[in-house]
């Protein structure tokens, strides 16, 4: 077994955790970097899923690590790939053009930033990355965490590592049960938060559906029919009550009205060489070819791309039969989520309504090497809801919903250590329940959110802030996870240098300033600018 000592353990490679890394290490602490995939950056690589973002991002609204990172995907691009002329002068480029974000590019040049921003401090011997890794036993003395034990995937070969400060940055808050940190899973009541749009009952069970992304592009004339997947019935004839149709359809609830609408795709669309498609002005989402591609022609000198390469993270791939946090049945359900997409891919290659009043598209080819797999199907799941801390503030819907508060300013806190914007956006559950969707404002993200209320030592640095399972719906995406992870990995050296715990930040004015200003000065915006048009 061997034993690591480090200043800082970030748990969980997603964006929180790289996130989290970077702002450690630029303060000079080391740190021990874990992750349980090939590709460090989650949902933004392993998971396969281009940034969701807000509409202001390429003017203000996230980190300047953040945008480094939005930036250095597009130096890259610029750098390696045979972009046309206009689209290497394109300040805005977005290389895949797809609709539900001004950046939807291909995981593997996230993942060729990320290492890029990290490389400098594993020549250092400040950073130890540890792949293919995931935590197994903690040490808890008091409230402490003083090691986390950690299992080599494939060997079971164990490392201890040894810290004074513990961010948990894994995609479903592993390290909360482990370290008896208290949490939530699933739905609070309507009496615990008193939150309009929360049940009358709580449900740990309930939580927002997971969905097995798939990249693919289209061949013609050949045939890339895959073997017609075991539990292909089920699927296809599987219809929840609100759906209005069976899930492999090109049919789905609206998010906002729920009435059930039908989607269309059309395989390789003509593209003019003009500027791309604004979701701004027209979300895109009725297309599913054109709302999360992410490799377009049109942006590429002629033949470099014979296809647009799309990512498919749809309505249809939601899987609603159970909860994969603090269930026995976890693994059945990570396999009949990939079954399901397996499924509609196959469907899409034989039996979907095309435009022209054929069936099928069977030149439609999974893209596994874009996202680093051999089967064509991402890495991991695309998580949506984690287990959350028992905070010493926790945000409802109260404090961000426009209708609750009565306009649509932003929503501030006095310990604000970053902000955010996006819909409370709640896909269906595993509960049953349809989309729940809430008008929010520009928010901002409470220190005390980050703070739990009896674990001294350890931070939550991902989607496992102090949130409800409504108000995670808002914060859980990517430029917030990063947000969270920076401002935790920044709390945790606050605190390692000063000698104090995150609970003596939070009730101390003086520190709370202190802290701000250096968040500040580390490029962390924590208020929105006054503008009109919130």
């Amino acid at each position: 077994m061997t034993h690591l000592n480090t200043d800082v353990a970030v748990i969980g490679g997603g964006l929180g955790g790289v996130a989290a890394a970077l702002a450690v290490l630029r303060r000079g602490q080391r740190v021990v970097l874990t992750e349980q995939y090939a590709w460090l950056g989650g949902q933004l690589t392993s998971q396969g899923v281009p940034p969701d973002e807000h509409i202001w991002v390429e003017q203000f609204g996230v980190t300047a690590g953040y945008r480094a990172l939005r930036e250095g995907i597009r130096r890259y691009y610029r750098d390696h790939y045979p972009l046309t002329d206009l689209a290497r002068r394109d300040l805005q480029l977005n290389p895949g053009r797809g609709r539900v974000s001004r950046l939807c590019h291909e995981p593997r040049v996230a993942l060729a930033v990320i290492t890029q921003l990290l490389a400098p401090h594993l020549s250092s011997g400040r950073l130890t990355i540890l792949q293919p890794y995931v935590p197994v036993a903690v040490e808890v003395a008091d409230d402490v965490v003083g090691s986390v034990t950690l299992a080599h995937l494939h060997t079971g070969d164990e490392v201890v590592v040894e810290a004074a400060m513990v961010l948990d940055a894994t995609e479903t808050g592993d390290l909360l049960p482990l370290t008896g940190t208290a949490y939530v899973i699933g739905t609070e009541s309507r009496a615990e938060t008193g939150e309009p749009s929360a049940p009358e009952t709580a449900d740990p069970g309930n939580v927002q559906s997971i969905a097995w992304c798939f990249a693919f592009d289209h061949e013609e004339g050949a045939d890339h029919t895959i073997e017609r997947p075991a539990t292909y019935d089920y699927w296809r004839t599987y219809q929840p009550s609100f759906w209005g149709d069976t899930m492999l359809s090109f049919t789905a609830p609206h998010p906002r009205t729920l009435t059930p609408e039908v989607r269309t795709l059309h395989v390789n669309p003509k593209l003019t060489a003009g500027a791309p498609e604004d979701p701004r002005y027209d979300a895109g989402d009725s297309d599913l070819w054109e709302f999360r591609r992410i490799a377009a022609r049109a942006t590429f000198q002629r033949g470099a791309y014979e296809s647009d390469i799309v990512l498919a993270n749809w309505p249809q791939l939601d899987y609603l039969g159970g909860s994969i946090v603090d269930n026995a049945d976890r693994e059945t359900h990570l396999a009949a989520a990939k079954e399901q997409s397996r499924s509609f891919f196959y469907w899409l290659q034989t039996e979907a309504p095309r435009p022209d009043g054929g069936t099928g598209w069977p030149g439609l080819r999974l893209r596994g090497d874009v996202l680093g797999s051999a089967d064509g199907f991402a890495q991991a799941p695309y998580i949506r809801e984690s287990r959350r801390i028992r905070a010493m503030k926790t945000v409802v819907e109260q404090d961000v919903s426009v209708r609750v508060r009565g306009h649509a300013g932003p929503a501030t806190f006095d310990d604000s250590v970053g902000i955010g914007m996006y819909r409370i956006d709640l896909h269906p559950s595993t509960g049953g329940d349809n989309y729940i969707d809430v008008e929010c404002a520009p928010f901002e993200i409470p220190l005390g959110a980050l703070v739990p209320v009896a674990t001294k030592n350890l931070l939550p640095a991902a989607k496992n802030i102090g949130t409800t399972h409504i108000t995670n719906g808002a914060y859980r995406l990517h430029p917030v996870e990063w947000n969270i992870g920076e401002s935790a990995g920044e709390l945790a050296t606050f605190c390692l240098e000063r000698s104090i715990l995150p609970r003596d930040v939070v009730s101390v004015p003086e520190l709370v300033r202190q802290f701000q200003t250096r968040l500040v000065e580390a490029g962390v915006e924590i208020h929105w600018p006054e503008i009109l048009g919130y």
